[in-house]
């Protein structure tokens, strides 16, 4: 069984930073001082540390400290949703295909193949664009373009368990496919997917701050760090802060999820070379 304790230490203390980070970005909005949407209208854009405003204020006085742990808040919470989506259309999707093989498998991973080629960053642009913004069309958006690596890497190790004794035996004894799928493929391909969820869930946060910074994700009040980005650049020269604040928050986010993936990575691989060895 393995453990944590396992893990590299750089992994472990990335983990323990997001961890710290989150709780942050959950719990600082109601501790902060300020509410996050409710303007100040007398202190407008102070710099940071004055009249109580750790960050500053932003044009019409709104605290950027409180604003950007409940833009972090969102953006993790979106970041998050969107990345279970992306689990269980890759996890689905890549096990059917891998246990199918033949000719089954081939149309898949060429399915595969043609949506890789499809601009889906336009794509969901566009679809936030047509429709009506709500969460559950932004989640499936983001989930939708970040599920096909996920999809691939689950394709590959469904088919080697394919060919693992315990899946033939299952076939040989009259298991159908939904059966073997079921009982024998998912079990196995869990642990390895929740390692991936690791690695796609920044791509789902960078994903979401691009389509904030655009104006294509959350409206008003409400802000994410991509909608912080965006209103920070417009008020680069008068209050710099207002824009370095969350994107110092978004890079130190995206980096820990960096370094975390390669320690998951490194230890992933150290794990089965250990398994191919005692085999």
């Amino acid at each position: 069984m393995r453990s944590l304790r396992s893990l590299p230490p750089v992994a472990r203390a990335c983990l323990a930073g997001l961890a710290v980070l989150a709780l942050l970005c959950w719990l600082g909005p109601a501790l902060a001082a300020f509410d996050p949407h409710t303007p100040d209208w007398d202190a407008l854009s102070v710099a940071p540390g004055v009249a109580g405003h750790w960050f500053g204020t932003d044009a019409i006085g709104r605290d950027v400290f409180a604003r950007t742990l409940a833009g972090g808040r969102l953006s993790l919470t979106v970041g998050l949703l969107a990345s279970v989506v992306a689990l269980v259309l890759g996890l689905g999707y890549g096990a059917i295909a891998g246990l199918a093989g033949g000719r089954g498998e081939r149309a898949l991973v060429r399915v595969l193949d043609v949506f890789s080629a499809i601009p889906f960053l336009l794509v969901v642009i566009l679809l936030l664009t047509l429709f009506e913004r709500s969460l559950a069309l932004l989640l499936l958006a983001i989930g939708g373009y970040v599920w096909i690596d996920l999809a691939r890497v689950m394709r590959a190790e469904a088919a080697r368990l394919r060919e693992a004794p315990f899946v033939l035996a299952a076939h040989a004894a009259g298991a159908r496919f939904d059966q073997r799928l079921r009982w024998h493929v998912l079990p196995n391909l869990l642990p390895l997917a929740f390692v991936y969820l690791g690695l796609i869930l920044p791509q789902a946060i960078l994903v979401e701050s691009f389509l904030g910074f655009l104006g294509l994700s959350v409206d008003e009040p409400s802000a994410s760090w991509g909608t912080l980005l965006a209103e920070g650049v417009q008020e680069l020269d008068s209050a710099p802060w207002t824009l370095l604040f969350p994107a110092g928050f978004l890079v130190l986010t995206l980096a820990l999820f960096q370094f975390l993936g390669d320690g998951l990575r490194d230890w992933l691989d150290v794990h089965a070379s250990r398994g191919s060895a005692a085999a």
